[in-house]
């Protein structure tokens, strides 16, 4: 194999934006490869504002939201969420309905297919998250349940 030839297929790689190539024939075997720069990010500490509390005081700081309870209907699929089977028909639940595992809660409609989401859990909803025609991602919740 000459030299000029290992040139066409550096510059054919170069154009495919190719990081790796394999070429072997009768003659020779050849694998060529092209090392790209690693990217990494790190992320700076937030600066601090420390403040001193008056001499005999105390700060209680609240440092989370109040955790609420129940379980969680969660998208199985990334989709538009439509909490009814056409625009016209009632909700296939409300705040307050009483669900078991295989009653349908939306549709999801991914691809041009809409599919019926069943609860998997019994219960009553007792929250909606998400609004009709919102796109919801993979495992986001959609109901709490209690």
């Amino acid at each position: 194999m000459n030299l000029d030839y290992i040139d066409q297929l550096l510059d054919k790689m170069e154009k495919a934006q190719l990081t790796e190539l394999s070429y072997k024939d009768s003659e020779v075997d050849i694998v060529l490869k092209k090392e790209t720069p690693q990217v990494s990010y790190t992320a700076a500490p937030a600066p601090t504002v420390q403040q001193a509390a008056p001499v005999g005081t105390q700060e209680i700081a609240e440092t989370s939201a109040p955790v609420e309870s129940g379980t969680f209907i969660k998208a199985p699929m990334v989709g538009t969420f439509y909490k009814a089977p056409s625009p016209e028909a009632d909700a296939y639940v409300k705040v307050g309905d009483k669900v078991s595992n295989n009653s349908v809660v939306c549709i999801l409609e991914a691809m041009k297919l809409f599919n019926e989401i069943e609860a998997e859990v019994s219960g009553e909803i007792v929250e909606i998250l998400v609004e009709d025609g919102e796109m919801v991602e993979f495992d986001q919740p959609l109901f709490r349940v209690k």
